[in-house]
């Protein structure tokens, strides 16, 4: 009697993520293949396909778990003892793309892109890190408001405008439009929060 073949176990799902997430990094969106991140885990693309199902649900999927890392990591900015103002500047920087090709940026934007003809559910789910990050820019600008460091503006349509605008200039600098690198962003996203948010003296 042959044998039975060992299966070798997949690797977890996790580890999948990150290793789409390195090769978006070091190789670029174009070159994350299910064939290619096969090969990457010791999988087939078809192994993968059956977990995912989809490359978009793949690309949806390695978001969310970047963005868990982030929201990790902005609560962590955001509970740390210092003045409101200096944990909004965190807030921005973590925001704002590091450079060109930012893989977390990268992914957003083809998340985005494909979400033109997502199901209610993938855009449920998009919905969902969105609001993730309003609702933290809301409760401290809230903060700030009622500590007396900010003006008294409504925290949910200041948090609004201002995520729009990080949103304007992130994608700017993610595809490397000339002139708008993440130093000059930062310089005016900071003027902008003097100007809007600081109370009068």
């Amino acid at each position: 009697m042959t044998p039975a073949r060992r299966r070798t176990p997949a690797p977890p799902r996790e580890d999948v993520l990150a290793a789409a997430m390195d090769m978006i990094a070091e190789l670029g969106l174009e070159k994350l293949t299910m064939a290619a991140l096969g090969r990457e885990v010791g999988m087939s693309s078809g192994h993968l396909l059956y977990y995912f199902h989809s490359k978009d649900e793949l690309l949806l999927r390695t978001l969310e778990w970047s963005e868990g890392r982030l929201g990790a990591e902005r609560g962590r900015l955001l509970t740390r003892s210092a003045s409101a103002r200096e944990r909004l500047d965190a807030y921005v920087d973590l925001y704002v793309p590091y450079g060109h090709r930012d893989p977390h940026w990268t992914l957003w934007l083809e998340v985005w892109n494909r979400s033109q003809n997502a199901d209610e559910e993938a855009r449920e789910r998009q919905a969902a890190i969105e609001g993730a990050w309003h609702r933290d820019l809301v409760a401290l600008v809230a903060e700030g408001v009622s500590r007396g460091e900010f003006r008294a503006v409504d925290p949910d349509r200041f948090a609004a405008r201002l995520r729009a605008l990080l949103d304007g200039f992130s994608i700017h600098v993610a595809i490397g439009l000339r002139g708008t690198d993440r130093a000059q962003i930062l310089r005016h996203v900071r003027e902008f929060l003097d100007d809007s948010l600081l109370a009068d003296s």
